[in-house]
């Protein structure tokens, strides 16, 4: 199993950037590859709760669908560190976990904690992806800071 973690620090707030990540019907007007996303259940109550989603991803021959359990608490107050767990329940890997923690910082801002864990099924896939997980994570935090930005107002 391949794994990523990654650590980023942002001017914008905890609840912020998780109402962002938690917007996944979005996702396909701001995230590189994803083609198109379908919600298939929401059970969320002001933020938090639970939602099952397929997205399409593509990338050059490639085109996949990946369906994924997300997991999502937006925390009782702005001192707590949302959290957004996504699992994998079917596409062409063999397992696939991202969580994710937006710990709050004392000037209004937040770290973002990211890890991704996965596995294809198939061995030539695996090898490539682990090839270009970095590269692809960079691209994919870009757009979601961007996407903050526009939301948001860019800040220094």
């Amino acid at each position: 199993m391949k794994r990523h973690h990654e650590r980023i620090r942002v001017p914008y707030g905890p609840r912020q950037m998780y109402d962002l990540v938690m917007d996944v019907p979005l996702y396909p007007t701001f995230i590189p590859w994803c083609e198109a996303l379908r919600i298939i259940t929401d059970q969320r109550v002001d933020g938090s709760g639970e939602m099952v989603a397929d997205m399409v991803v593509g990338y050059k021959v490639f085109r996949e669908k990946f369906r994924s359990h997300v997991t999502g608490w937006r925390g009782e107050n702005d001192q707590e560190a949302p959290t957004i767990l996504v699992r994998y329940q079917d596409g062409p890997l063999r397992d696939l976990t991202n969580a994710w923690r937006f710990e709050p910082h004392e000037d209004g801002g937040c770290t973002i904690d990211f890890t991704l864990e996965f596995a294809f099924k198939n061995m030539f896939m695996q090898m490539a992806a682990q090839q270009l997980v970095d590269k692809a994570f960079s691209r994919m935090a870009q757009a979601f800071i961007t996407r903050a930005d526009a939301l948001y107002g860019k800040k220094a």
